[in-house]
């Protein structure tokens, strides 16, 4: 499966974003998906995923309340809503796949990635 991330720019202190990680190759619909991020200089790490059914969501404790992640499997796409966004924010988001029911919250666990889309939040 290929992973496309988009949606990425530059947006003020409490502003908001949507980004969006469409797939293809094979349907979306049976692979759990996630969102990662990289600040300059800081290691990857874990904002959100979702499963295949959408029946399951997990946020990292600095983006819950804040950011909601959802999938549209018609449109083989899953999106990352930003709301509130904070200059810490700022990073590379990846959106990243996985084949089964179970989501994780480690890189490793997730064979499929998309190339990154960078969000800048300006204080």
């Amino acid at each position: 499966v290929q992973l496309q991330a988009s949606g990425g720019g530059l947006v003020q202190v409490g502003g908001s974003l949507r980004l969006s990680c469409a797939a293809s190759g094979r349907a979306v619909s049976s692979y759990a998906t996630a969102w990662f991020r990289q600040a300059p200089g800081k290691e990857r790490e874990f904002a959100a995923a979702i499963s295949w059914s959408s029946s399951s969501t997990v946020y990292a404790d600095s983006v819950k309340g804040r950011f909601t992640i959802s999938r549209d499997n018609a449109k083989n796409t899953v999106y990352l809503q930003m709301n509130s966004l904070k200059p810490e924010d700022t990073a590379v988001y990846y959106c990243a796949a996985t084949n089964g029911y179970s989501i994780y919250n480690l890189p490793e666990d997730y064979p499929f990635w998309g190339q990154g889309t960078l969000v800048t939040v300006s204080s």
